[in-house]
């Protein structure tokens, strides 16, 4: 006999069937089909299921939504979609200049169902009476950031779920204007899901109005290859390198931009290249984790490669892997603080005064003299009293290496530290280049308001093409870093747990009892960013600064359950090598520390 049915059972069945009443999708209809079914049979996994699926409804946010593709208001599909569509044209509509007709354009990726969760918002768009226009084809989510301020549009969707699994999806929005294509903030993403509710439960979704609607012409796909080319003098160098694209869109659009910049083309981890929604060779589609780049290795091995590029499914991030005679593999990624500062560096210098490339990289190997540490800060102080213009300004998010406030200030540039996200790191004023962590470089925030891989990608074959040139490698270029500024070193701690309250306790174990030591460094002071800090909007985030320089950051994650632990050390004195070793005895204590503080 079945189990007694819960006495919510009759509302979530009904919950349920209102929404099935709704559903556009044979896949989703079939799926809440049975679960209704079993739950009224009394089913305990069904009702349990039906509960998952109905009890929340999955947030909008600064980051979109985010989820996995099923039935259900706590899942990506097409009915949260069509919701979130004419709540977002609502938005636009009422917050639109008199007489004025709000716009927008939709990318996708390859992802399932990204296709048709972009038509339905298109199609949705238009009914609503604004002006919609969906990019040509499947596309890199960089070309929808930079088609939102190169068509003049309100604003962007991207139907993307970037690097997550497989059967997850997603919706990112970007807001043109004076918002200059970024991703919205607050009090923006409130003011959207506030009318994103309003329709889920005012509205019938076959009811809700739907019209044609524009396709863009190629013409702002070419735009984004020229504009990126463009970031590339012409290679002193050819590259030996291989390039994935973990499954995802990003191969096409860089093939396109390396031959119109005059780069060869890479060698192709093949089994990889092409856009594939399951994702087959990998268990994770992010190239930072583990195995994910094995195939690129092996592929590396067989064409004896100077460099490994790899990009992320919607190819807005990028790895970077470069020979390693001691790792097993015959390569090492590179992390992306490491490859921020690369970038860094190189904007910075490219951002000095009467910089000349060419003089540069033939006397130095595309390295900053290390004798002027001052480089350019006098001329451009100059130059912004004169102009009142924003000082150029290299920015990062406050748990990524302090190696780029060493840049900025070696160069006489600005530095701004932000919350993560790159809604925040493109919003710096006077930006030239910004960085994550997690993998994330901004190099051209002329054109692109967001992470770039595509555009990072350039950027960095142009910059090893130099060094060659000159018979140096990546690795002597990171060298030459740790002689100019020292040598940082970092790595994470990530706990997840099962109860995310545990990650509550925690933070507060280290508010009410501040450590003194971790490990056997002691502590100078910690910083809370609980109430706001230096300008930065209130977030769950604690930074402990230690007297020897290092600092270490802990904050909860944004979209997991995880607490996130970022260990950074630094150090300048003696040899490469002796720095190097210090940083590195630094990060092991420091690791070895907040392991047993935060158990």
């Amino acid at each position: 006999m079945a189990a007694e049915a819960p006495a919510s059972t009759p509302a979530i069945i009904e919950t349920a069937r209102a929404w099935l009443a709704q559903d556009p999708d044979p896949e989703t209809q079939v799926q809440l089909r049975a679960l209704i079914n079993g739950a009224s049979d009394g089913d305990a996994a069904a009702i349990a299921d039906l509960h998952s699926r109905f009890d929340e409804r999955l947030a909008f946010g600064t980051a979109g939504l985010r989820g996995a593709i099923a039935a259900g208001s706590n899942r990506m599909n097409r009915v949260l979609v069509s919701q979130a569509a004419a709540g977002l044209a609502s938005y636009l509509l009422r917050h639109a200049l008199p007489n004025a007709t709000p716009s927008i354009v939709i990318g996708y990726d390859g992802r399932k169902n990204s296709h048709v969760f972009a038509t339905d918002t298109a199609a949705l768009m238009a009914g609503a009476g604004v002006r919609a226009i969906l990019l040509p084809r499947l596309l890199p989510t960089p070309v929808l950031a930079f088609a939102v301020r190169h068509l003049n549009a309100s604003c962007g969707v991207m139907v993307t779920a970037s690097h997550n699994p497989p059967n997850d999806n997603g919706y990112k929005v970007y807001l043109g204007g004076d918002f200059e294509g970024a991703q919205i903030v607050a009090p923006a993403d409130s003011l959207i899901a506030t009318e994103i509710l309003r329709v889920a439960a005012d509205e019938f979704v076959p009811n809700l109005p739907r019209a044609a609607y524009e396709t863009a012409d190629e013409e702002v796909v070419q735009a984004y290859i020229g504009a990126t080319a463009g970031l590339a003098h012409p290679p002193r160098s050819q590259v030996n390198a291989v390039y994935t694209a973990l499954h995802g869109v990003g191969w096409d659009t860089t093939r396109r931009v390396l031959l119109q910049a005059g780069f060869d083309l890479p060698t192709l981890v093949d089994a990889q290249i092409a856009p594939d929604a399951a994702f087959p060779t990998v268990a994770f589609p992010n190239p930072e984790e583990p195995g994910a780049m094995d195939l690129a290795y092996e592929t590396a091995r067989e064409v004896g490669a100077e460099l490994i590029l790899a990009n992320d499914p919607d190819a807005d991030r990028l790895a970077v892997a470069i020979p390693d005679a001691d790792s097993d593999a015959g390569y090492r990624r590179l992390s992306g603080n490491e490859v921020g500062a690369i970038l860094g560096w190189r904007a910075a210098a490219l951002a000095a005064p009467n910089y000349d490339p060419e003089a540069d990289v033939a006397n130095t190997g595309g390295l900053p003299t290390t004798d002027a540490p001052g480089t350019g800060g006098e001329a451009f102080a100059a130059a912004e009293d004169a102009a009142a213009a924003p000082r150029p300004t290299l920015a990062c998010s406050i748990v990524s290496s302090p190696a780029l406030a060493a840049i900025a200030a070696s160069y006489g540039l600005g530095f701004t530290e932000t919350l993560t996200g790159f809604k925040w790191v493109s919003r710096a004023p006077g930006l030239i280049f910004g960085f994550e962590e997690a993998l994330g470089y901004l190099v051209n925030p002329d054109s692109v308001r967001d992470k770039d891989g595509i555009s990072a990608a350039v950027a960095l074959l142009s910059l090893v093409g130099d060094l060659k040139a000159d018979g140096l490698t990546l690795a002597d270029y990171l060298d030459r870093f740790s002689a100019k500024f020292g040598h940082y070193a970092s790595s994470q701690i990530s706990v997840r747990v099962t109860d995310v309250s545990d990650i509550a306790r925690v933070m507060t174990r280290l508010r009410e009892t501040p450590p003194d030591l971790i490990g056997r460094i002691r502590v100078d002071h910690i910083d809370d960013f609980r109430w706001g800090l230096n300008g930065l909007a209130p977030s769950d985030v604690l930074r402990i600064v230690l007297t020897d320089g290092s600092r270490v950051m802990v904050r909860p994650s944004g979209t997991e359950p995880k607490l996130k632990v970022y260990l950074d050390t630094h150090s300048n004195s003696g040899t490469i090598d002796e720095r190097r070793r210090a940083a590195d005895a630094s990060l092991a204590e420091l690791d070895r520390g907040m392991r047993a503080l935060i158990a």
